[in-house]
């Protein structure tokens, strides 16, 4: 299974559903509960803003508050029509992500791309923490949608 997380500059909720996912993946694979390599994460963005940016400072702060490890080392990059073959799931943070996805990806024929927040079965956005300042309101949601979307696989 090949995850991929959308938000819109993949600086803040992309990669922080990125990091805390392959967390999970790694304790579920440490457990035995996975076979090591079944669950592959990555994040990407809908624009083209931050490109070669990394993690926000205050996202690092905040997944290092709750001991999720992150790689300083990753830039911020666009999602691409490839993008669509290589992933089983593409999941975006909020509808605007979704109609931005649009313009790249125009169909979903497979049903690949969904809200992050429908995985723990609620119909809302994870609020974006770059115009809120709130990482701990974005954590608990992408915390939530993770172990939701881990146990459906």
């Amino acid at each position: 299974m090949k995850i991929l997380f959308l938000c819109h500059g993949n600086i803040c909720r992309s990669p922080m559903a990125e990091f805390i996912m392959r967390q999970l993946v790694r304790e579920r694979e440490i457990s035995g509960a996975l076979p090591a390599g079944a669950v592959t994460v990555e994040s990407a963005a809908v624009s083209r803003e931050e490109i070669g940016n990394p993690l926000y400072p205050p996202a690092q702060r905040c997944l290092a508050r709750h001991g999720v490890p992150f790689d300083l080392s990753r830039g911020a990059r666009q999602v691409t029509r490839a993008d669509y073959d290589r992933f089983d799931r593409i999941i975006c943070m909020d509808a605007s992500n979704m109609r931005l996805l649009r313009r790249i990806i125009p169909d979903d024929p497979a049903g690949k791309v969904s809200l992050m927040m429908s995985w723990a079965g609620e119909s809302r956005d994870v609020a974006d923490p770059w115009y809120t300042g709130d990482f701990e309101a974005a954590y608990r949601d992408i915390l939530s949608a993770c172990q939701a979307l881990l146990a459906s696989l």
